[in-house]
């Protein structure tokens, strides 16, 4: 080995002792303090797990079992029951509020705001929607579409416009997808934008031909097509 590849080698040696023996230096000086965090990590990282174990999952399968009832209302159109309870059973704005951080007072939101959105009231319905953290790759886009139906429902097309689509693309499946961008299209129809209308009603035609929607959309296709050609 050359001298001067000794000396580079003797250098980086040197280089990394010094930060060992600063980083030792550190550890040393601040010692009380790092273990304090270190213990305070550790609190914190139980304290979330037990707060999950022992208290969230107790209210959530308590809460559960007072949904059954509001679910059971919901699905015999008996709403306002479904949202405010029969004085036995709790309705889905009572979950909301006294089991708030479950997943039953999340659910509940959803269910909240499909209701008020049959109702007629619309902009509860979009209050609760809004208010619903939807993963569900059903759930999800529904309470998403349902947002565009309530601003339909309000003559806020556009707005009901960038919700159907983004219904129709945040879980991509053959149900909720050529759904939403059929309902996307209708709403262009509607606005006599009949170009843009055609766009979704042809992503039906090419990506869902086994769809509902699909079996259905070249009517549609047919009567914009024909708008398009009269202008």
């Amino acid at each position: 080995m050359s001298t001067n590849k000794q000396d580079k080698t003797e250098d980086r040696i040197v280089a990394v002792e010094e930060a060992f023996s600063k980083t030792e230096q550190f550890i040393e000086k601040n010692q009380k303090v790092i273990l304090i965090v270190v213990a305070a990590l550790i609190v914190i990282v139980l304290g979330f797990f037990g707060f999950r174990r022992y208290y969230i999952a107790p209210r959530q399968s308590e809460a559960q079992s007072q949904m059954f009832m509001a679910e059971k209302y919901f699905e015999l159109d008996s709403l306002n029951k479904a949202l405010n309870g029969d004085g036995n059973y709790l309705g889905f704005l009572d979950i909301i509020d006294q089991y708030s951080m479950t997943k039953a007072s999340n659910l509940s939101k959803y269910y909240a705001g499909i209701c008020y959105l049959k109702l007629g009231k619309f902009d509860q319905a979009l209050e609760y929607l809004k208010k619903f953290n939807g993963k569900d790759e059903a759930v999800g886009p529904m309470a998403t579409g349902a947002i565009g139906d309530a601003y339909m429902e309000l003559n806020q097309t556009d707005e009901a416009i960038s919700y159907y689509v983004k219904a129709a693309e945040q879980k991509t499946n053959e149900f909720t997808t050529p759904l939403f961008y059929m309902k996307a299209g209708m709403a262009y129809q509607i606005q006599q934008n009949y170009p843009k209308a055609l766009e979704y009603y042809h992503k039906i035609k090419d990506d869902y031909p086994r769809s509902y929607e699909g079996t259905e959309v070249d009517k549609y296709i047919a009567f914009a097509e024909g708008m398009v050609n009269k202008k």
